[in-house]
């Protein structure tokens, strides 16, 4: 519950609790021990996850990306574009609540320690008021020490992220003097961690992040968001369990604003500082329970839900709702599809063959005509790829002038080669040529080209 100031409402949130909650917990936890475990979980020799960006590296599930793949990373910006509107669009700020890092941290994390060291949110009211004595200044010394200790753990596993667990583990056992740029990186990342969860909290929803402000774009009357059905619950008023009274089924509790962890009142309507969390309709739930009315009275409802005609147009309005959700949806599964096709069916080998600057086609004494080529391969994988170059669909033969037969992994090869021809075999000018790298009796890439050459 946010206490009147002049100048921040600090928001005291009381500890939720209830089926909704539950949820968001297996949810959150789940996602807390993929973020922990990702930087060190290795597939073929290469980690689940790493964003190298100082090497260019990038790992998705074991696959290695290099810059040259940068068409499926854009690809992948565009989908994650379109994923936040639809996904908004149908289910509003559902993201926030449940799958954010910064609620994550902040709700399942942070804001549960403070809750074991100070008590829930009127015992820490409370203490914050309270004179300062020994026993305040050691219960806000032990959270504050073990808020910048779990700052320093994130930290740590943010920059795994980027330069992977063996970076890491160097900067921790080298001398500060070898690496003292990763570590001035882990000191400002624990800083900026420890300033967000102890201080900024809600602050980052409702102001600093943007995509709480896109929301009202986003959504339109169809969006289902959590609300508050004014029409059941007004007028407040106090209520006795199985009494008849003229008054709705609020009872004006305000448990809803206690347990919101943006400080809110839901009950005002929909509004951009609601990150989706369920609190408030776990603690409604309750006190319906309590009074044996219907429980919903704050639940997941799309505007027209609200503000429509239950009885003539409700049903149909939810029909067209559901046809709504499962139709972008489905839009959502087929762009993230396509993208995994991409990652998964590219090449192991790229590379680009370019004929020398400044040659020409060379006349030999055998009868045969030759074309200088520059060839740069690229291994995308974590293992050697013992290789070979074949001309595919022409009487041609390669020589090479730095002959290669292994590309080694996560690697670029240069090389320098001629295609020869017989002369008489030439019918045009420009002859468009395919060369395969092959490695396993098979094609793993196949290079365009042009062969240039008098006609017989």
């Amino acid at each position: 519950m946010a206490e009147k100031q002049t100048k921040r409402a600090w928001v005291y949130a009381k500890k939720p609790g209830g089926k909704w909650f539950n949820r968001r917990q297996g949810v959150g936890y789940a996602l807390l021990a993929f973020f922990i475990a990702a930087p060190f979980v290795k597939i073929a020799g290469e980690p689940l996850l790493l964003f190298n960006v100082i090497e260019r590296k990038f790992v998705l599930f074991g696959s290695v990306f290099w810059p040259q793949d940068l068409h499926i990373f854009v690809f992948g910006m565009l989908i994650a574009m379109v994923c936040i509107v639809l996904f908004t669009a149908v289910y509003g700020r559902v993201w926030c609540g449940w799958a954010c890092p910064q609620t994550i941290f902040m709700e399942l994390v942070f804001r549960r320690i403070e809750f074991l060291i100070e008590g829930d949110w009127l015992q820490q009211k409370k203490l914050d008021k309270a004179p300062n004595t020994m026993a305040k200044y050691a219960k806000k010394g032990v959270k504050h020490t073990i808020f910048l200790l779990i700052s320093f753990g994130i930290s740590n596993l943010f920059l795994a992220y980027i330069i992977g667990v063996e970076g890491l583990w160097k900067i921790m056992i080298d001398p500060i003097s070898q690496h003292l740029g990763g570590f001035v990186a882990i000191v400002l990342f624990t800083l900026a961690f420890y300033g967000v969860f102890a201080y900024l909290r809600e602050i980052v929803c409702t102001t600093i992040c943007p995509y709480g402000r896109l929301q009202s774009v986003l959504m339109d009357d169809k969006s289902v968001t959590i609300a508050y059905d004014h029409r059941r619950g007004e007028p407040r008023g106090h209520r006795k369990k199985g009494a008849e009274q003229s008054v709705g089924d609020c009872v004006d509790c305000n448990l809803c604003v206690q347990v919101c962890p943006t400080g809110i009142d839901i009950r005002n309507g929909l509004q951009m500082e609601c990150v989706s969390c369920t609190a408030c309709i776990d603690a409604c739930d309750a006190v319906m329970e309590k009074l044996d009315r219907p429980k919903q009275l704050i639940g997941f409802y799309s505007v027209s839900e609200i503000e429509g005609d239950m009885k003539s147009s409700g049903s149909n309005t939810k029909s067209n709702g559901n046809t709504r959700a499962v139709a972008y949806t489905m839009v959502l599964i087929a762009l993230v599809a396509v993208f995994g096709w991409l990652v998964f069916s590219r090449s192991q080998v790229d590379g680009t063959l370019l004929r020398a600057k400044g040659s020409t086609y060379q006349l030999l004494d055998d009868g045969t005509v030759s074309n200088l080529y520059s060839l740069e391969l690229i291994n995308k994988t974590s293992s050697d790829i013992p290789f070979s170059l074949e001309v595919l669909g022409e009487n041609m033969t390669i020589r090479m002038v730095n002959p290669l037969t292994v590309l080694k992994a996560g690697t670029t090869a240069q090389m320098t080669l001629f295609l020869v021809s017989p002369q008489q075999s030439v019918k045009t000018y420009k002859t468009n040529v395919k060369i395969g790298v092959m490695a396993e009796g098979k094609a793993v890439e196949t290079l365009k080209t042009t062969f240039v050459a008098p006609p017989n």
